[in-house]
């Protein structure tokens, strides 16, 4: 699997962060996703996809992975 993110899309709701954190993380500043791992384990791979889900400003891609 890999992500891509869209910080200009992003709203800093921070649904990523609470539903994959060893992934996902804020900038302080204004709250817009921080991609810590484009290629995540697959362990962590439901939990991205549940990200991407709850992402409210779609701003979340997956490419492949099961």
């Amino acid at each position: 699997m890999k992500i891509t993110v869209d910080e200009d899309k992003c709203c800093g709701a921070g649904s990523c962060v609470l539903t994959a954190p060893d992934v996902f993380d804020q900038r302080d500043e204004d709250g817009v996703v921080l991609l810590l791992d484009p290629e995540p384990a697959e362990h962590l791979h439901a939990a991205v996809r549940d990200a991407a889900n709850v992402c409210p400003a779609a701003a979340i891609t997956l490419d492949g992975g099961a």
